[in-house]
């Protein structure tokens, strides 16, 4: 792949995202997930609190509590259902997944941890070239395996592992415009 030529990007330095109870999202990403909480604060005046936890490679998922935030709205401030499950739409500025990489020979085992710990959590799907962009199996057009699954406030989260080096054969698609 080519390089940014115009600012020194190495990654995601951390994701903000806002939870309803920050104790039960630290119980999911720090118990479940394994997630290390790297810092704690609370916002002045009462306005709530951000933490933040070590997703690797130096990046951070954070997350906002906020007393006064509204609720969720599924299909619009993140997908309703999970892939393969029923409509994945979100609106426009909204977070529809996160995906986090792992290695591509722990994708079925860490698709059981999930639901042995009693995550809902979408079979493997191999993404690939096909019409409908996924197979059974892995197919000489597979670039990617993934188990798609939710946090507690119903934010889609994703395991992903790439299968092969991406190349400008990848990139095959002109952008589409707003109507």
């Amino acid at each position: 792949m080519s390089a940014n030529k115009k600012f020194e990007i190495r990654g995601v330095n951390h994701l903000a995202l806002v939870c309803k109870d920050m104790k039960r999202t630290v119980e999911f990403y720090s118990g479940v997930l394994g997630m290390p909480l790297t810092k704690t604060i609370e916002l002045p005046n009462g306005m709530g609190q951000h933490f933040f936890f070590d997703i690797g490679k130096g990046d951070s998922l954070a997350f906002f509590w906020f007393p006064d935030a509204p609720e969720s709205q599924p299909g619009v401030t993140h997908p309703s259902a999970l892939v393969g499950k029923g409509g994945i739409t979100s609106a426009h500025a909204s977070m529809n997944h996160i995906a986090f990489d792992v290695p591509v020979e722990k994708i079925e085992e860490y698709q059981q941890k999930l639901e042995a710990a009693g995550v809902e959590v979408t079979k493997v799907v191999n993404h690939d070239d096909s019409p409908s962009q996924a197979s059974p199996t892995i197919t000489d057009t597979t670039f990617v395996r993934s188990v798609y699954f939710r946090d507690p406030d119903g934010i889609m989260l994703e395991f992903a592992a790439w299968t092969r080096e991406l190349d400008e054969r990848d990139v095959s698609w002109d952008p589409a415009g707003a109507a």
